[in-house]
């Protein structure tokens, strides 16, 4: 009986599968541009987002972090449409999510923000 109760912790431990999630909301660029929002003179036009994914096989594989970001940021930007027009991306967050099951694991990264455009 102990050892079908140990095998079955066993194999519980094994098959189980353990999720981890960060968010960061600093910046984390090493250059910035202000942009002063103590005016009514924008409108929130939209909210997007990019994403980045790696898959690691006993811990081989996949981009850095800093390059699943930069990644994730310039699928968010092609997506934000910014060019032509006096509009900005604001409140930019860093989501990472870690996905494991036995000895693979998916690592997720998902940028997101708001796109303002201003009026005056």
């Amino acid at each position: 009986m102990k050892r079908v109760f140990f095998l079955f912790i066993v194999l519980t431990f094994l098959l189980s599968s353990c999720a981890v999630h960060t968010g960061l909301t600093n910046n984390h660029n090493l250059h910035s541009t202000d942009v002063v929002l103590s005016q009514k003179n924008f409108n929130v036009i939209a909210r997007v987002q990019g994403e980045s994914e790696a898959l690691y096989v006993f811990g081989i594989g996949g981009h850095n972090r800093k390059a699943m970001i930069a990644e994730a940021r310039a699928d968010m930007l092609s997506k934000a449409d910014i060019l032509g027009g006096a509009k900005a991306v604001i409140n930019e967050t860093v989501e990472m999510k870690r996905s494991t099951f036995l000895m693979v694991q998916i690592r997720r990264v998902i940028v997101s923000a708001h796109v303002i455009e201003f009026t005056e």
